[in-house]
């Protein structure tokens, strides 16, 4: 499950480019909370503090407990901002929620084991690399593992054969494919009249070309 990391969230009143540029070198980045039941605030954050945070996070959706002035607030890293030109983080969106508030996150689908179907000369193929997936914040899964040991060739494994942690629900039907085992596409040979007519017609088009 996806670990709840403090992290310490200060007033922000400065605003315009050049006063958030000067932030930025002071070794701070400029972050907002907003959510359903709170009201939005503009708030700074320790930049090495939060690289961490992202660097040692093995999922997208990180769980941090805001320090605020206010007290606690339970946030979801909704967005990260960076510049793609010199580096570096620019910017924080963090949605605000509850312990008891349910929320929707996108996990990523991770395969394990070894189909049966590859003897045949078959291939595994993740048809959703992601699960939309509703659960309380503590259930909050960092991915979600797909066995394929019994994936038998031309077979398929449906959302509701996926084993989700306890207390997590997947938004798919379950009926949606979420990985198969399909044989190799072969691209079928040209036909031999095709494969003749291409050389005479390369050797055609100089000779066209010579007589304009």
């Amino acid at each position: 499950m996806a670990k709840i990391l403090d992290l310490t969230a200060q007033p922000r009143t400065v605003s315009g480019t050049g006063a958030v540029n000067r932030l930025r070198k002071s070794g701070l980045t400029p972050a907002v909370v907003y959510g359903s039941k709170v009201a939005a605030a503009n708030v700074q954050v320790d930049t090495k503090t939060f690289s961490k945070i992202l660097q040692g996070s093995a999922s997208d959706n990180i769980l941090v407990s805001l320090k605020l002035a206010t007290g606690e607030q339970l946030a979801l890293v909704q967005e990260v901002q960076h510049d793609h030109l010199r580096g570096g983080i620019t910017h924080v969106d963090f949605h605000a929620i509850a312990y008891d508030e349910e929320i929707h996150a996108e996990v990523p689908v991770e395969i394990v084991g070894e189909a049966p179907g590859l003897k045949f000369g078959g291939l595994v193929e993740a048809i959703h690399h992601t699960l939309e997936v509703r659960c309380l914040p503590k259930d909050l899964p960092e991915r979600i593992t797909v066995d394929v040991s019994s994936l038998e060739l031309n077979k398929s494994i449906h959302v509701s054969e996926v084993n989700l942690p306890e207390g997590v629900r997947a938004k798919l039907a379950g009926d949606v494919v979420v990985v198969m085992c399909v044989e190799p596409k072969v691209e079928a040979e040209p036909e031999p009249a095709a494969a003749a007519a291409a050389p005479a017609a390369a050797k055609a088009a100089p000779a066209a070309a010579a007589k304009k």
